[in-house]
C-alpha cells in the first residue's frame, strides 16, 4: 500500500488502526513529511518496487477528513512498515537504494586544508629523497623528475606542429652565372636586411621579405643566433614559403634571396601554415628547455653509471681483501 499526501487530501480508509491514523494525521499537521508510504514486509519485491515508484495520486474523500491543508514544504520522506503486527515509521530514509545513488553522484569535496596537507606531504617526501645519504636515491630522484619534465615538454611542443600546405607546382627561373654574380654584388651592397632571430622562421619573416621585394630585387636575410648547419634549413624553409631563389649563403649566416623576374606580390604575404610571432617565441622557449633537460638527463645517467661502477669496484675489493 502506498499513501502520498499532495495539496488538499484525505487519509485512506485502509488505515483501520485508530492510533496509526492519529499518528499519520499528526505528522501531516507538522508539515514535514509530504511523502508517506506503507510497505508490507511479506510482499513481493517487484510489487513493492512498483508501489514505491508509482506516480502520486489524489486519494478519494472518506469519512476521516483532515482539518488542515498540506503544503509541500520539504522533500523529506516517511516510510511506514508493518513487522510482526507493529507499525514503524522511518524518517528521512530513501527506499530502494535511492540514497546510495545520490551518494554516488555527489563528488567528494576535499577541503583546502586537506589539499595543502597532501602537498606538504609530497614536498617533505621529495626533500627527504634529496637529502638522503645514499647517492643512488638522490640521483634516481633527480633523473625521474627530469624525465617527467622531458615528456611534458614534448607534449607541449606537439601543439605547435603546423601542417604544411600542399606544395604548389612552380618552375624556378634559371639564372646564368653572370646574372648570379650581379645579383650577389647588388645584394651585398644593400644595407637593409630581414632578421631571423631566436623565434626562427615564422609568418612575419616571409611578410618582411615580400615588403622588401616590393622595391628591391634582392633581399638579405641575417640569421642570428644560428646553430652550425641550421642556416641551410632556414634557406630551404624560406624558399618554400616565399618562392624566392637563393643566390648565395655567406659564412657569417647571411642568405641573399632573389625575387624572380616575373615576381607578383601575393595577396596574402604571410603564409597560413606558419606560426605567429608570440607562438614562435613560446615554441623557442620550450625547445630551449627541452634541450637543456636532455643534456641534464644525459649527465645524470653518466653519474649513475659511474656510481654503479664505483660500487661494484668497491665490493670486489672488499671481497678480495684478506680477512683478519
Amino acid at each position: 500500500m502506498s499513501i502520498r499526501f499532495i495539496g488538499r487530501c484525505r487519509i485512506s480508509r485502509s488505515i483501520t488502526n485508530p492510533s496509526v491514523r492519529h499518528h499519520v494525521r499528526c505528522l501531516i499537521h507538522q508539515n514535514h513529511f509530504p511523502d508517506i508510504r506503507h510497505v508490507h514486509t511479506n510482499s513481493n519485491p517487484i510489487a513493492r518496487y512498483r508501489y514505491l515508484n508509482q506516480k502520486p495520486v489524489f486519494l478519494q474523500h472518506t469519512i476521516h477528513s483532515l482539518n488542515s491543508h498540506v503544503r509541500l514544504a520539504t522533500n523529506s520522506a516517511v516510510e511506514m512498515t508493518t513487522d510482526k503486527g507493529s507499525v514503524r515509521f522511518c524518517i528521512d530514509k530513501q527506499v530502494n537504494g535511492l540514497q546510495e545513488r545520490e551518494k554516488k553522484q555527489r563528488r567528494i569535496q576535499v577541503s583546502k586544508k586537506a589539499k595543502l596537507n597532501e602537498l606538504r606531504f609530497y614536498r617533505l617526501k621529495a626533500k627527504k629523497k634529496m637529502r638522503s645519504p645514499n647517492p643512488e636515491v638522490r640521483i634516481l630522484y633527480r633523473l625521474g623528475k627530469a624525465k617527467r619534465k622531458e615528456e611534458w615538454l614534448i607534449e607541449k611542443l606537439r601543439k605547435f606542429e603546423v601542417r604544411k600546405a600542399a606544395a604548389e607546382v612552380y618552375d624556378p627561373e634559371s639564372l646564368t652565372e653572370e646574372e648570379k654574380f650581379y645579383l650577389k654584388r647588388t645584394g651585398e651592397k644593400k644595407k637593409h636586411y630581414v632578421p631571423v632571430g631566436r623565434r626562427g622562421v615564422f609568418g612575419g619573416v616571409v611578410l618582411n621579405m615580400h615588403l622588401h621585394w616590393k622595391n628591391h630585387e634582392t633581399v638579405k636575410v641575417v640569421c642570428k643566433p644560428c646553430k652550425p648547419g641550421q642556416i641551410h634549413d632556414y634557406a630551404d624553409e624560406l624558399t618554400r614559403l616565399s618562392k624566392g631563389i637563393v643566390i648565395d649563403i655567406k659564412p657569417n649566416n647571411v642568405i641573399i634571396f632573389y625575387r624572380g623576374k616575373n615576381y607578383v606580390q601575393p595577396e596574402i604575404m604571410s603564409p597560413p601554415d606558419t606560426l605567429s610571432k608570440a607562438k614562435a617565441l613560446e615554441k623557442y622557449k620550450y625547445e630551449q628547455s627541452l634541450e637543456h633537460t636532455s643534456e641534464f638527463i644525459e649527465k645524470l645517467e653518466n653519474e649513475l653509471e659511474e656510481y654503479y661502477k664505483h660500487k661494484s669496484r668497491f665490493s670486489k675489493e672488499k671481497e678480495n681483501s684478506p680477512k683478519e
